[in-house]
């Protein structure tokens, strides 16, 4: 048995894709634990990446299903930045990474792997975070389980809105 590759432990790997928008289903069937959503908001909300790059990889989801930024709202548009920048704050305060990347992938050939509801990524980096497993066996190391990670990051969240822990960010409304 390969003891690095264990998809027993993680079963959304093995797992028949579900059909429609991953996102509007989070959003609708309101199982937030289960579909890893982290925070709601009113026009936005960010959940974690079943797929992550990185520990803590989060994503910040508009609620309206549409696929680029210029097809938003002004108030849509502000809401997702404000929760980037709670999504920073409480990732700051959870995990201390040394920086981030923040990214839109816009259509297929940019990398969209849902094309039809635009996200924001938030992926904590920290120095060295790369090594050999992704170049050698394909295979990136994710210590901590996605479940675990939603709930520390939702606290984390929940402090950061409550004034306890540092950080500025905007409120969605």
């Amino acid at each position: 048995m390969d003891r690095l590759w264990t998809p027993w432990r993680m079963p959304y790997l093995t797992a028949d894709k579900p059909s429609g928008c991953i996102f509007c289903q989070a959003l609708a069937e309101g199982l937030d634990s289960s579909n890893l959503v982290v925070h709601r908001a009113e026009r936005a909300f960010v959940m974690l990446n079943r797929y992550p790059y990185n520990n803590g990889h989060a994503m910040v989801v508009p609620n309206r299903h549409v696929g680029s930024l210029e097809l938003l709202q002004e108030a849509e548009l502000l809401s997702i930045m404000q929760l980037v920048n709670l999504t920073l704050a409480g990732l700051r305060n959870l995990a201390s990474p040394d920086g981030f990347n923040i990214g839109v992938n816009l259509g297929k050939a940019a990398g969209a792997g849902i094309e039809a509801h635009v996200h924001v990524h938030v992926v904590p980096r920290w120095q060295g975070d790369t090594n050999f497993m992704p170049i050698l066996a394909h295979t990136r190391v994710i210590p901590e389980s996605l479940t675990d990670t939603r709930s520390r990051l939702q606290g984390a969240i929940e402090r950061v809105l409550a004034g306890q822990t540092g950080g500025e960010c905007g409120r969605d409304g």
